[in-house]
């Protein structure tokens, strides 16, 4: 599930326009700041504006950071707001995109 995830996520960064791109900048920034501009926020927000920025996922081997409950349920909630009040289709996409990566990340860390 997790490739297929990926899959869609790389699909949403590749569908975004300029004005998306610059719109995925500007959300990434007010979710680190929300946060508390705590280090493994600021690192995942990095990975997520490198990706948008080059419009591929593909342009670092780096591992999401690890993320603590409050850190990950921040997120959640953030790219939730995103996907579902976000004007521009490109970038609601892509919070939904996100979103599910999240959701894998936390179905794999969760205990069996």
């Amino acid at each position: 599930m997790a490739d297929r995830h990926s899959e869609y996520l790389a699909r949403a960064v590749a569908s975004l326009t300029p004005e998306g791109r610059a719109r995925v900048d500007e959300v990434l920034a007010q979710l680190v700041t929300a946060g508390g501009g705590h280090e493994s926020l600021v690192r995942f927000a990095e990975l997520r504006k490198a990706e948008a920025d080059a419009g591929r996922t593909d342009v670092t081997t780096d591992a999401d950071p690890v993320l603590t409950e409050r850190e990950f349920d921040g997120l959640f909630t953030g790219f939730t707001t995103i996907r579902d009040q976000e004007p521009l289709d490109d970038v609601a996409d892509w919070a939904n995109a996100v979103l599910a990566l999240l959701e894998d990340d936390a179905t794999r860390d969760s205990p069996k």
